[in-house]
């Protein structure tokens, strides 16, 4: 695949440079005219016992028309003054009207290609391309090209990421994994389950006010359950809520999860995924820093885990997407979890390293500090209790009874899984609790050590040691590890870079 090829693939202009997909401006006008009948609809029945329904559509057509006309000449004006061109050097976008504006980046700088398109994109053809430079951040660390035809959206992604002008392989490499509509099981188990069921009950609440309907669905939950207790209607509620959310959570799965694909292109990570807005996510084999083997309670105890990628330059979460852009399996057997993260990493030694137990004096520290949040709380409801009513007063015993077994369950949860070891070209770090965190990090990836003791930790003979790396949160803990085990671990794990502040006994 050559520059001039991908030139050929879109419409040209002077000086090699090339025009958006015109086929936007019809993208812009629909998806606001969607969104605007969506928040008409209730605002005209809103309005019905005041004006003729006939009346207030009409003028609801009329305003939505007008205003997806003007964002439709917007976006128009956008496309005619918008043009992007890649060169041998270069990827360059130029927006040349009223402000004129040129963003470049250098070709080899460039560390992602990813693509994603919506449903209304997908129906016309279309693509948008985000080309990064590996940056954490930065209005400068990326180009988007939004949007461009999707076999040029491919092709400017095979080319931007082989550093040449010839693809040395056809798109769909060796698959590491792919979907397994097994995996469905692990999703009720989420947090999200909960939350959709939630947001189901305040969606009904807000939708049957829009139609000023909300005391007549009050009256048919009465009439439908009028026999039942208060705890019975509570109960039927919550189970209506966790199956509402169970259903969710699967819907959510399949558009998130679908058709998806990991795969191995002359050395890139490349992931497909995505049922109404299908996501690209590709990974040049240099920015990889490690892999992070995420357990949540819930997967746990159903023996699941996910596994998200340590890279330099990894975008934020965005509201478009609603997964982590990081997280590259969904979650899924704990085997097929270990046996992606080594594949990725090229080391079957990086998941299979067994980690080290750290002191108990770890372990007393977490009890400790979990009875004194217990004993915070109880002791806040106290002195309210003795300054406004009693039934603070018997909150803060029942709290006290109740909270402090579930405290100590976590202090203990939060200890057996502090751990960490070597490998031959990676360490390793876990800790965590209710969610257990195993990542496995590069050695030549760690560019530094931080190292905090609190005086409660010197009493101990603790201490926390945060590897610093140039991608993703920054720094992996390794949280209250022995003094003189910590200090040897570091020093190991990359020779040289701690030695110098070390103090060697003769």
């Amino acid at each position: 695949m050559t520059v001039a090829s991908v030139a050929q693939a879109s419409a040209r202009t002077e000086e090699g440079w090339r025009q958006l997909h015109p086929r936007t401006v019809w993208v812009t006008a629909l998806t606001i005219a969607g969104i605007l009948a969506g928040l008409a609809v209730p605002i005209v029945i809103g309005m019905a016992g005041d004006v003729p329904i006939w009346l207030s559509g009409v003028v609801a057509l009329g305003a939505i028309a007008l205003v997806s006309g003007v964002a439709a000449l917007v976006d128009l004006m956008r496309w005619r003054y918008t043009t992007y061109r890649v060169t041998d050097e270069r990827v360059e976008l130029r927006y040349a009207w009223v402000l004129h504006k040129l963003r470049s980046v250098p070709r080899e700088r460039v560390r992602t290609v990813d693509m994603t398109a919506n449903p209304l994109q997908r129906v016309f053809g279309l693509a948008k391309v985000t080309i990064g430079t590996g940056q954490q951040s930065g209005e400068h660390s990326h180009v988007t090209l939004d949007p461009v035809d999707k076999t040029v959206a491919e092709e400017l992604r095979r080319l931007l990421l082989h550093r040449d002008t010839v693809v040395a392989s056809p798109p769909g490499g060796p698959e590491i994994a792919a979907l397994s509509w097994r995996w469905l099981r692990y999703a009720p188990i989420s947090v999200t389950t909960p939350i959709l069921g939630a947001a189901a009950f305040g969606a009904v609440m807000q939708v049957s006010d829009w139609f000023k309907l909300q005391g007549a669905v009050f009256h048919a939950v009465r009439q439908l359950f009028g026999g039942l207790s208060v705890v019975g209607l509570v109960a039927v509620l919550v189970a209506i809520g966790v199956a509402v959310g169970v259903i969710g959570s699967l819907g959510l799965f399949v558009e998130m999860w679908y058709r998806y694909r990991l795969s191995r292109e002359d050395g890139n990570i490349v992931m497909t995924r995505g049922l109404l807005t299908t996501r690209s996510l590709s990974l040049e084999r240099r920015r990889l820093r490690g892999v992070e083997v995420i357990e949540p309670l819930g997967a746990r105890l159903a023996g699941a885990a996910r596994v998200d990628v340590i890279a330099t330059g990894m975008t934020k979460k965005t509201d478009e997407d609603k997964t982590d852009p990081k997280t590259i399996l969904p979650p899924a057997p704990y085997e097929t979890a270990r046996r992606v993260a080594a594949d990725v990493l090229g080391s079957p030694a990086a998941t299979a390293t067994a980690v080290i137990r750290h002191p108990r004096a770890a372990l007393w520290r977490r009890v400790r500090w979990a009875l004194y949040s217990v004993a915070a709380v109880a002791a806040a409801l106290a002195v309210l209790g003795w300054l406004l009513t009693d039934v603070l007063l018997h909150l803060a015993w029942i709290s006290a009874v109740v909270l402090t077994p579930v405290a100590v369950l976590l202090a203990v949860e939060s200890y057996r899984n502090l751990g960490h070891g070597l490998a031959k070209d990676h360490l390793v770090t876990r800790h965590g609790v209710g969610a257990r965190r195993t990542a496995a990090l590069e050695r030549t990836g760690v560019i530094g050590w931080t190292i905090t003791s609190s005086p409660f930790q010197r009493r101990a003979g603790l201490l926390t040691l945060h590897a610093t790396t140039a991608a993703n949160k920054g720094a992996y803990p390794v949280y209250d590890v022995a003094t003189n085990e910590g200090l040897h671990f570091a020093a190991e794990a990359v020779p040289g870079l701690l030695t110098p502040f070390l103090e060697h006994e003769n």
